[in-house]
């Protein structure tokens, strides 16, 4: 267990979510994008694709990070303030992402021309995740960042070194991934703390691991729907 981790009831939130997690990596290992990662057979192609998905989810979590951090009321003041600085932390990080598309060879302009409406994966997910962060004390988002940070700090770096193996890519193509392998244990260990401050009864706990399991599962979908948007 984390030692942020000091409430019963946040314990057993932390053994819940890693329950889901184990359940995504599998969902992960199912889709065919990272599977052919995983067997080398990953092209340059594939990652523009990947890339020009990627971009608007990027651009939309620092919105719904932003309103999530709006919604909670004066009694969760310490856990908007802790929110805030993690939008401020993020919410530029999708220039990162089209620095690497370009130096993959995709061009600027073709990016800045994609919608989120060609992918029904990031549709969804920006739907859910705003509903959601709209809400009174929207303490169950605590599980989209478990999934959402979790990728990067879990998956990230392995991510990006067999990107640039299979691709003959250099890391002047995977800054994206790479920095979030490396920031994202911070943000893993904010959010142990946040699970144990808003974990505190049963409802919230199976709000905050149901919604862990829907962004697992749209994430998945997201990732799916890149070679058909």
């Amino acid at each position: 267990m984390s030692e942020q981790i000091t409430t019963e009831m946040a314990q057993q939130g932390l053994q819940a979510l890693m329950r889901v997690w184990f359940d995504f990596e599998r969902q992960l290992g199912r889709v065919p994008l990272l599977q052919r990662l995983q067997r080398g057979q990953f092209s340059i192609d594939d990652y523009q694709k990947l890339l020009l998905h990627w971009r608007q989810q990027v651009i939309e979590g620092s919105r719904w990070i932003s309103r999530c951090a709006s919604s909670f009321d004066r009694h969760y003041s310490d856990v908007r303030s802790a929110i805030i600085g993690h939008a401020r932390d993020e919410h530029r990080d999708y220039e990162m992402l089209e620095q690497d598309f370009v130096a993959a060879g995709g061009e600027l302009v073709v990016m800045h021309a994609a919608s989120r409406a060609n992918n029904i994966g990031s549709e969804a997910l920006h739907g859910f995740i705003m509903y959601r962060a709209s809400q009174p004390n929207p303490v169950d988002l605590v599980g989209a960042m478990w999934i959402i940070e979790g990728l990067g700090q879990k998956m990230a770096s392995s991510w990006a070194g067999q990107i640039e193996q299979a691709t003959g890519c250099d890391s002047s193509c995977t800054r994206f991934m790479r920095y979030h392998g490396s920031q994202d244990e911070h943000h893993m260990q904010e959010l142990y703390q946040l699970l144990d401050r808003v974990c505190n009864n049963a409802e919230q706990l199976a709000a905050i691991v149901r919604t862990a399991k829907v962004v697992a599962r749209l994430y998945c979908l997201q990732l799916e729907e890149v070679e058909h948007g």
